[in-house]
């Protein structure tokens, strides 16, 4: 099982993550993305799934058109984990600006 990360991790992980929302419960973050057209949306969405494989850890999104919403959590400790930490730093990689 992966562990949750401490509460002090956790801090300095957002601090860095400026464009991340963390959810109500603190479990999870999230983020916005407003691509040019629908190429561009689904061109991002594949690089993070290649990632995810990687990882083996997989975000919850949805996507209509131009529009990417991701949720990023760890289900098996049910909480925030480095693994939505490395995945969100490799996502801001992809969209600084976005």
């Amino acid at each position: 099982m992966t562990p949750a990360l401490p509460r002090t991790e956790l801090t300095q992980a957002l601090a860095q993550l400026p464009l991340w929302t963390l959810s109500e419960n603190e479990d999870a973050i999230s983020r916005k993305l407003v691509f040019k057209n629908f190429n561009q949306a689904f061109a991002f969405m594949t690089q993070v799934a290649l990632k995810a494989e990687k990882l083996d850890h997989h975000p919850e999104w949805f996507n209509v058109y131009n529009k990417v919403d991701i949720k990023l959590t760890t289900h098996d400790c049910q909480n925030l984990s480095h693994l939505d930490i490395k995945m969100a730093q490799f996502i801001d990689g992809l969209c600084p600006d976005n």
